[in-house]
C-alpha cells in the first residue's frame, strides 16, 4: 500500500506508545494521522516486555500515569476493542534491605495519598500470596491487587485497529530515515518508501529514539540496554500448587528477579548488572548464571524446570532511568515519548492521551512537565526507585 503524500501528524514507531498515540489522536478527531513502523507492529521493546501493568511507583508522575492506564486496560475490550488477556493478580515487591524498605514505605504512603490502595505486608503475608517463593530473609513487602499483567502484542494490535477504524493510516515495513525542516518548522519525513509532507512528528521510536531526535537537533538521551526473559516448560502438578494462576507478579527488589504465570509455565527474568549499553542481540551465559543464583535464593523449586522459550529485547534507558515526554521548544512541532527504562508498556494508555493533549494544545490529563528531555540540559533528574 502506497504512502500518502502528506499527513497532519506522523507517528514514528509501532509499539505501544505509537499505537496508543495514533488511536487517541484519531479518537479526538485528528484523523489525518500516519503511523510508520519499520518492521511489524509491536516488534520492538513492547513485544519483548514482561507485560506488567501497575501503579506502584515512587514518583508522583509515574503513579499518576500508571493509575490512569489501569482503567484503560480494564476496559480495553470495549475501547478500543480486543482481548488483551489481562490478569489482575497484583504486584508483590519483596524487600530484604532496611534502607530500600524504608523508601518503599514512603512510596506506599505517596501511592495511598493519590488513591492507590497499596498495602504493606509482613514476610508471612507475602509468602501466603506467592507460595512458591522463599521469604525467610524478607523484612517487608508491598502489594497492590489491581496491578497485574497482560499481552503487549494484543494491546498494540488493538490500538492500531482502533486508530485505523477512526481514519488513521498505519504502515508497517516503512522505515523513517530522516526529517526535513525549514528553519524551525518541520516540513516532511523521509522514509524508505518516499517523502511524506507533515508539520508534526511524534517520536515513539523506543530504543532508536536518539537518532530520530538528532534529525531535528533535539537531544533525546536514550540508549538501548538488553533485557533477557525466560518462559519455563509447563509446570508439574506439584509446582502448579506452588504457582497457581492467581500468583502475583512477584519481584525481589534487591536482585530484580521476577516471575509471573505465563500459560502453563512461568515467565522469569531479572536485570543483568554488568550489561553494557548497545544493541546486543542474543543471550549471555553470565546473565543465565546470575538468574540461576537469584532463582536458587528466591524460587529454588524452579531450578529443575526446563525452558520452553526465551527472548532478549531492549530497554530504552535515560540517565535517570525515567521517561522523557513532551514537546521540543527548539523546533515546531516535534513531540516525543520514550526512554521509559522498563516501565513504558504499562503507561502506554495514559501517555497516548498526554501526547494527544499536547498536540491539541490543552492541559494534559497528567502533568508531565517534569519529564521534559530538557531537564537533563538544566541539570535536573527525576528518579524512579520502583524499577524492574
Amino acid at each position: 500500500m502506497s504512502l500518502p503524500a502528506r499527513a497532519e501528524v506522523v507517528v514514528v514507531g509501532g509499539g505501544v506508545m505509537g499505537a496508543s498515540t495514533a488511536f487517541h489522536l484519531a479518537e479526538a478527531g485528528v484523523t489525518d494521522v500516519l503511523l510508520l513502523e519499520k518492521d511489524s507492529l509491536a516488534c520492538g521493546s513492547t513485544s519483548r516486555s514482561a507485560g506488567g501493568v501497575r501503579a506502584q511507583f515512587s514518583d508522583a508522575v509515574n503513579i499518576a500515569l500508571g493509575l490512569r492506564s489501569l482503567p484503560a486496560f480494564e476496559r480495553f475490550g470495549s475501547r478500543p476493542g480486543g482481548e488483551i488477556d489481562l490478569h489482575q493478580v497484583g504486584y508483590l515487591f519483596l524487600h530484604t534491605e532496611p534502607g530500600a524498605w524504608a523508601v518503599a514505605q514512603e512510596a506506599v504512603a505517596l501511592q495511598n495519598s493519590m488513591g492507590v490502595p497499596t498495602r504493606l505486608l509482613s514476610a508471612a503475608e507475602a509468602g501466603a500470596l506467592s507460595r512458591g517463593v522463599s521469604v525467610d530473609d524478607v523484612i517487608g513487602a508491598t502489594f497492590h491487587p489491581r496491578d497485574g499483567y497482560c499481552s503487549p502484542e494484543n494491546v498494540v494490535q488493538g490500538y492500531a485497529a482502533g486508530a485505523r477504524a477512526l481514519g488513521a493510516a498505519v504502515r508497517t515495513g516503512v522505515g523513517v530515515t530522516g526529517i526535513e525542516s525549514s528553519g524551525r518548522e518541520i516540513t516532511a519525513v523521509v522514509t524508505t518508501d518516499g517523502i511524506v509532507e507533515t508539520s508534526t512528528v511524534v517520536c515513539a521510536a523506543g530504543a532508536w529514539s536518539r537518532e530520530v531526535g538528532a534529525w531535528v537537533g533535539v537531544d533525546l538521551p536514550v540508549d538501548p540496554l538488553r533485557r533477557q526473559i525466560v518462559v519455563t516448560e509447563p509446570l508439574s502438578d506439584e509446582l502448579l500448587e506452588l504457582y497457581p494462576m492467581d500468583t502475583p507478579m512477584t519481584i525481589d527488589a534487591a536482585s530484580t528477579f521476577y516471575l509471573h504465570r505465563e500459560g502453563p509455565g512461568l515467565l522469569v527474568g531479572m536485570s543483568y548488572q554488568a550489561e553494557t549499553f548497545g544493541f546486543h542481540d542474543g543471550f549471555t551465559d553470565a546473565w543465565e548464571d546470575d538468574l540461576l543464583v537469584a532463582m536458587e535464593r528466591r524460587a529454588p523449586a524452579l531450578l529443575d524446570v526446563g525452558v520452553a522459550h526465551r527472548w532478549a529485547g531492549f530497554y530504552e534507558v535515560t540517565p535517570d532511568h525515567n521517561a522523557v515526554i513532551g514537546e521540543a521548544s527548539s523546533v515546531s512541532r516535534f513531540l516525543y515519548a520514550t526512554g521509559f527504562s522498563g516501565h513504558g508498556f504499562l503507561q502506554g494508555p495514559a501517555v497516548g492521551e498526554v501526547l494527544r493533549d499536547l498536540y491539541l494544545g490543552r492541559e494534559p490529563v497528567v502533568d508531565v512537565s517534569s519529564m521534559s528531555a530538557e531537564r537533563f540540559t538544566a541539570g535536573e533528574s527525576v528518579y524512579e526507585l520502583n524499577i524492574v
